[in-house]
């Protein structure tokens, strides 16, 4: 029941990243997004889950890309 409750944790903790980064952006609850992604998943027959991965893989391009510079001397 550990392993259960350890890779839960790495996917709440992991997993939900992307609806985090969304709710922030458009400005609502992080809970909103992870059930509107339920809701699609199980309404298009996993193009909600598709869409959640091309986010994921889409974000995490950005952050490689685009990367915050605390002065301008750090060129």
């Amino acid at each position: 029941m550990s392993f259960f409750y350890n890779l839960l944790y790495y996917f709440q903790k992991r997993g939900f990243e992307v609806c985090r980064r969304i709710a922030e952006r458009i400005g609502i609850r992080a809970r909103v997004v992870r059930i509107t992604f339920i809701y699609l998943t199980f309404a298009t027959l996993g193009f909600g889950f598709a869409l959640y991965l091309f986010m994921a893989f889409w974000l995490k391009i950005k952050d490689l890309v685009y990367t915050k510079r605390t002065s301008v001397f750090d060129l």
